[in-house]
């Protein structure tokens, strides 16, 4: 089943407190994403990454209209739980 970010809230650096419907919630470090490139090289500005949102559409927290990180990823960092399947 998949768990949809309800709110998100910034803590510091690259970290955030993250909410999910099922009452879940943990502070995630994104900061890894910062090496991936491509679209993430924006999280290289901190104040452009302090600028998210929570796509309720899309049931995970977006920045720019442009980059998101898939609610399966944010809840298996949070909490620990496996990935579906079919993400493996």
């Amino acid at each position: 089943m998949i768990h949809d970010v309800i709110d998100a809230k910034y803590c510091d650096s690259y970290r955030l407190e993250i909410l999910f419907d099922n009452g879940k919630k943990g502070i995630i470090d994104l900061s890894r994403y910062i090496k991936k490139g491509g679209v993430f090289k924006k999280f290289q500005d901190v104040n452009f990454f302090k600028n998210f949102v929570v796509s309720k559409e899309l049931g995970t927290v977006v920045w720019g209209n442009e980059i998101d990180i898939a609610p399966e990823v944010l809840y298996f960092d949070v909490t620990g739980t496996p990935l579906p399947a079919w993400m493996q």
